[in-house]
């Protein structure tokens, strides 16, 4: 263990330079990347939540394409997530995991007096998770993984959040099944309160005639004035994973109709369409979530995890939102990360309103498929680490 931990102390001075260059320019990228060990360090807790999956940033003023102030507050949400104590790198009895949870971050830097965690508790004290599937699909036994989401100025703050509804049907590492998708809606004037909740059961569920599931929800860019987006056009484009070849795809609406689905509309390689049966792949070998961000060049980056899960953080540059989006450049090997055969590494993301100008703070997830016995060696194994990209 110690040996593992000093690696990654040693890990974090390691900076690398990348280039990609193409016959094509838009494709070309200069950039540098480096660990960001002071982010990493703000999710290694010993108390209380101290470990989850997930990871999406959600600024509460809506202000999706502009850097968070001193004074800005980010609702940081996650997936499975760890409730107990860590002592001395020993777990100790009592610890729970439940199915997502939520952080509020003041300000821009990772500062651990100014971020507060959230979860439910029931009556017994013990914890449960902040989003339980009520809708009128859900069955017994589902359970809420979380999507992106964001705040709609246009819509009186709403904040809006991409729940999967999640079945478990086997015992086995991968032993689980999405079966649906559903809208979360609260306001985000409300946040920390998390307990007026609207449900919605979406159509953005994907199942095809050879039982590929895919779903929306991967990653949201809202490309609107009160975003604060450049050369905003009104919609809010939301980007979907559908197949075992991770394929991407895309939906937009209009920001002032984002919960009417009748108002959705779904790219087919060049038009918009009303029949979501219409949907073509823009690309493939990302991750279930996911991230798009306009650079200051006014290309997009398509951050992600090569083919869902693999040691590689990736990026695609993009011409537009609906892309084309070029070939895979290897941002960061997470091998260092990856101490046993056991442990997995996926679901890469950019964070750009937590990140600096010309930069992008990107996360990735550890996790393990021998997860019970890997977790009670290492107990802080299971959490987001980050990485920086500089642009030049």
């Amino acid at each position: 263990m110690k040996k593992h931990i000093c690696a990654l102390l040693l890990a974090a001075t390691i900076s690398l330079q990348g280039y990609a260059q193409s016959a094509d320019d838009w494709q070309t990228v200069k950039f540098t990347v480096a660990q960001a060990p002071e982010w990493t360090k703000l999710l290694n807790r010993g108390d209380g939540w101290f470990g989850a999956d997930g990871i999406y940033t959600i600024p509460l003023n809506g202000q999706e394409g502009k850097p968070a102030g001193k004074n800005d507050k980010t609702l940081l949400i996650f997936s499975d997530t760890m409730i107990g104590t860590v002592r001395d790198n020993t777990l100790a009895p009592g610890s729970r995991m439940i199915h997502n949870s939520a952080a509020i971050l003041k300000g821009n830097v990772p500062d651990e007096k100014a971020i507060q965690f959230y979860w439910d508790k029931n009556a017994k004290n013990e914890a449960e998770p902040l989003f339980v599937p009520t809708s009128p699909a859900t069955k017994k036994g589902e359970y809420f993984w979380l999507g992106d989401g964001f705040v709609n100025k246009d819509q009186n703050n709403s904040l809006y959040i991409f729940g999967y509804r999640i079945f478990n049907v086997s015992e086995e590492a991968f032993g689980f099944r999405e079966v649906g998708n559903t809208l979360i809606k609260l306001n985000a004037n409300d946040v920390p309160k998390f307990t007026n909740q609207k449900q919605e059961d979406t159509p953005l569920y994907l199942l095809d005639n050879k039982g590929d599931i895919g779903s929306f929800g991967a990653g949201i860019y809202a490309n609107t004035k009160s975003a604060g987006a450049p050369d905003a056009d009104g919609y809010i484009y939301v980007y979907g994973v559908r197949g075992m070849a991770k394929q991407l795809v895309l939906a937009r609406v209009p920001a002032k109709s984002f919960d009417d689905f009748k108002q959705w509309r779904y790219w087919d390689g060049s038009n918009w369409q009303t029949d979501i049966n219409s949907l073509v792949n823009i690309t493939d070998k990302v991750s279930n979530e996911l991230s798009v961000t306009r650079l200051a060049d006014g290309r997009f980056a398509l951050v992600f995890q090569v083919n869902g899960m693999s040691p590689f953080v990736g990026m695609r540059i993009g011409k537009s939102l609906t892309g084309p989006f070029g070939p895979i450049i290897k941002l960061w090997d997470c091998s260092k990360d990856l101490a046993k055969k056991s442990y997995t590494v996926y679901n890469a993301k950019a964070h750009p309103t937590l990140s600096k100008p010309g930069e992008l703070l990107i996360s990735y997830n550890i996790n393990s498929v021998e997860f019970l016995k890997d977790l009670q060696e290492y107990p802080n194994l299971y959490r987001p680490r980050f990485i920086r990209v500089k642009f030049e």
